[in-house]
Order: C-alpha cells, then sequence, then structure tokens
C-alpha cells in the first residue's frame, strides 16, 4: 500500500493537502479484503460477493394462511348461521406432518396455519366461519387435536361460503426457483439472513467486516470510572471511534490509552497488528514536543516497499488541520492517525476512516448521504479563507433547514452529541450568511 496523491500546494513540508486529496489518496490504497466463505450465523454485516439466486420455489407448496378448515368450493357455497354446510371431517394437516388426507365431496380436514393443503381441498375456511366441530354457535379459536370433538373426525358446520383459493398461500408466492434472491453487493442484515436460511444456504461467500483498532495517546487521558485527579481528562475519543467504526460496519477493538512514549506507542501497536485490518490513532499527531504519534511513527516504513511507512500532513480544513496516514507491519496494515482533539478526531473518522472501512467491506458506496439545506442562524457564520470548514448542525429534513449546534471549538463535545449533520463550509467562502443554502453531511 502506498500514498498516491501529492499536496495540490506543492511538496515542501509545509504544504496543505485538500480534504478531497487526502481522501484520494487513502481510497486510493485502501483495497477491499478478500472474499471468504462464511456461516450463515456469522455473516451478518458482511458484503456478498456473488449474486444468490432462489433454488426452490416459497413457499415450497400451496400452504393454509389460517387455522380452520380444508374444504371443497361447492360444499360450502351459500352456506350461512341459518343453514350451515354440515361436513365430514377426515383428519388433521399439521405444519410438518405427514401424507395428508385427501379431502372428497362433502369432506373437509381441520388445518393449521402453514400446513400445505390436502389433496382435493380448493380453499380454507377460518375456524372463526365454523362451529369449531362442536355443533353449537361460532368458535373462537382451533381447540388442540386431543381435545378436539372425536379427535380429528366427527363433523363440522360451515357458516359462510369460501371463494377457490380462499386463504391459501400459492407455492411460489414468495419467490420462484431462478429467481435473483440477493445481488453481489448487498449487506447482510437480519433480514437478509432470513431469507437465505429459507432458501437453505447455510453459508454464503462474502467479504469479512473489517478489524479496526482503535488506540488514544495522551498521558493526561484517564480511563472512564476511574478518579480524575488534577490535570487530567477522560479519554473520550476511544470510545466515540470504536463505537463509530463500529456503525460504519466493522469488528472494532478499543485499546486503553497509551502514554506520551515513543517506545510504547510503537510496541502497542505491533502487538495489535495480529488483529487488525485498519488501525486508528487519535491525538499526537501535532507539532508539540510531546506530540508521540508523529514521534513514534515518521520512520516506521520500510524500505524495500516503496511508500510504506506513516506520511504526517497537513489538511486545508477546520477542524482536523493535522492528519497523518500510511501502512505498517510485514502486512502494510493500513493506518489513520487522527488529531487528538474530541470534535477535530470525529469530524476526520466521518470524513477518512468511515469511507476506508466501507471500501474495505467492498462496498460501492462509501460516503455518508448529503443534502442542501437553508442555513438558519441568528448571524453569518464565519469561516477561515482556503479551508474548508465543518460545522455541527441539526438538519431539519422536512423543513430543508440546518441550524448550527455549538460553536466552531474543536474541544466542544457536549454540542457534538446533539449534532446530525455537518455543516460544509467551501474553501473560498469566509462567510455564510443566514438563509443561504448549503451542503449538509449527514451523520445518522
Amino acid at each position: 500500500m502506498s500514498s498516491t496523491a501529492t499536496p495540490g500546494a506543492g511538496s515542501g513540508p509545509s504544504s496543505l493537502w485538500s480534504v478531497d486529496e487526502h481522501l484520494e489518496d487513502i481510497l486510493g490504497a485502501v483495497r477491499p479484503l478478500d472474499p471468504i466463505e462464511m456461516q450463515l450465523a456469522d455473516a451478518q454485516g458482511c458484503v456478498l460477493v456473488e449474486d444468490i439466486t432462489v433454488p426452490v420455489a416459497l413457499p415450497p407448496f400451496d400452504n393454509s394462511s389460517m387455522d380452520g378448515y380444508a374444504v371443497r368450493v361447492a360444499d360450502v357455497a351459500g352456506a350461512s348461521e341459518e343453514f350451515p354446510a354440515v361436513l365430514t371431517v377426515v383428519g388433521d394437516v399439521a405444519a410438518g406432518s405427514g401424507e395428508p388426507p385427501a379431502v372428497g365431496p362433502g369432506q373437509a380436514a381441520r388445518i393449521m396455519t402453514g400446513a400445505p393443503l390436502p389433496p382435493g381441498a380448493e380453499a380454507v375456511v377460518p375456524v372463526e366461519w365454523t362451529d369449531g366441530g362442536t355443533g353449537s354457535g361460532a368458535a373462537t379459536a382451533m381447540r388442540p387435536a386431543g381435545a378436539a370433538p372425536e379427535g380429528a373426525t366427527g363433523e363440522v358446520r360451515v357458516h359462510r361460503p369460501a371463494e377457490l383459493r380462499a386463504h391459501v398461500r400459492a407455492r411460489g408466492s414468495d419467490v420462484q426457483a431462478g429467481d435473483l434472491a440477493l445481488a453481489e453487493g448487498t449487506v447482510l442484515g437480519p433480514p437478509q439472513i432470513g431469507l437465505l436460511a429459507a432458501i437453505g444456504r447455510g453459508s454464503v461467500r462474502v467479504r469479512p467486516r473489517p478489524r479496526v483498532v482503535v488506540l488514544s495517546t495522551g498521558s493526561e487521558l484517564v480511563q472512564p470510572g476511574e478518579e480524575l485527579s488534577e490535570g487530567k481528562i477522560y479519554d473520550s475519543n476511544s470510545y466515540a471511534l470504536t463505537a463509530a467504526a463500529r456503525d460504519a460496519g466493522a469488528i472494532a477493538y478499543r485499546v486503553g490509552a497509551v502514554t506520551d512514549d515513543a517506545d510504547e506507542l510503537r510496541a502497542t501497536i505491533e502487538d495489535q497488528l495480529i488483529r487488525a485490518d485498519l488501525l486508528v490513532t487519535t491525538g499526537g499527531v501535532s507539532v508539540g514536543a510531546y506530540d508521540v504519534v508523529k514521534e513514534a511513527l515518521s520512520s516506521v516504513g520500510d524500505e524495500d516497499e516503496p511508500g510504506s511507512g506513516i506520511d504526517f500532513r497537513a489538511l486545508a480544513m477546520q477542524p482536523g488541520k493535522p492528519q497523518g496516514f500510511g501502512s505498517i507491519g510485514p502486512d502494510h496494515t493500513p493506518l489513520l492517525a487522527l488529531p487528538g482533539n474530541p470534535v477535530s478526531s470525529y469530524v476526520s473518522f466521518e470524513l477518512f476512516v468511515r469511507p476506508a472501512i466501507r471500501a474495505l467491506m467492498g462496498l460501492k458506496s462509501v460516503h455518508r448521504p448529503r443534502a442542501r439545506a437553508e442555513l438558519r442562524t441568528d448571524k453569518a457564520l464565519t469561516s477561515p479563507a482556503g479551508k474548508r470548514q465543518f460545522l455541527r448542525g441539526a438538519y431539519d429534513a422536512e423543513k430543508g433547514t440546518v441550524t448550527p449546534v455549538g460553536g466552531s471549538g474543536s474541544h466542544l463535545i457536549a454540542a457534538l452529541a446533539q449534532a446530525d449533520s455537518l455543516i460544509v463550509v467551501p474553501e473560498d467562502v469566509t462567510s455564510l450568511e443566514p438563509g443561504t443554502e448549503t451542503e449538509v453531511v449527514l451523520l445518522g
């Protein structure tokens, strides 16, 4: 894996990459994971790499959609409560039972929902249209086999006529043999898993869900639930990004915060490579004296592998200017290094990491949906010249409007929790007036 793009402003150390250039570099280097055959029970969330056709019709036979009696239409024509059709019950037909009894003229068979329509029967009358074999008024439910009058024989009075094929699910009414059940590229959710099981597929060929390892860095970080001493803050980034990786479709592993020690960070990353298809770090990528990620990973490239290693760069965006991307380890596992401020970290994840995860899954569409919305605000929003700004927003799809949430500070995580979108302010715009139509990235 190697970086393919070059920053548009030149190639010197002070050059700025655009958001699009950085994303293009990432997506140009990340390749979909190799397909594997996976057992159906384990394939949820994975992406199909083959079209699935239906081997057998669903349902595979005509069956009843009601508990009631299988009858011939002519035998119940004109039936009413005053003049019911009196039929001889020839047996029970339960779902999964053996050879059902044939229904001849003047006969009926007790039938349960899902049971096959017996030979000779043309329709099903619900049990509520009959006396249930009791010889009295209308039944309210089908009696158990052992409690039915005279077992499953005797007589039943039918109080209403039935049309041909009434309450019968036809063979193949769901899907026919040879139909396309699921197309290549489908993400397997619960309904898709259910369909595959219904057509008898025990395993499927898919791209596995990517394994993403998230590490946060900083000696100031304390884990939630522990005592917060002076000068310390709780580690929120690793929790937020791990949750975001799962939301994107990955299997995510969170690693506790690593202190500002380059050797410790390198050792931790090396330990995690065995279970990672993608590594994400947060913090330590700027120009401070303790920016450990930059210190630890600036020289990890393989001299025999052109383009390997981590490239740290500045982006023309706000928040999220400092970024890192490259590969590490013997398998050249992709690594994205994100800034440490909570909002910068999360915005960077949405713009760069989420598309990388979706690309590893082999999805054709890797980006969040976007929309145009009218800006609702009391005063104009300002933005630095030459930078693409992403502001938190509350989007109203019905009204087609978006309202800023919180300020522009990259540490304001409380406002982020109230936002469902990002307001995009282009590089050439320094002021966005109320009522202006603007682009929004939809986060939920």
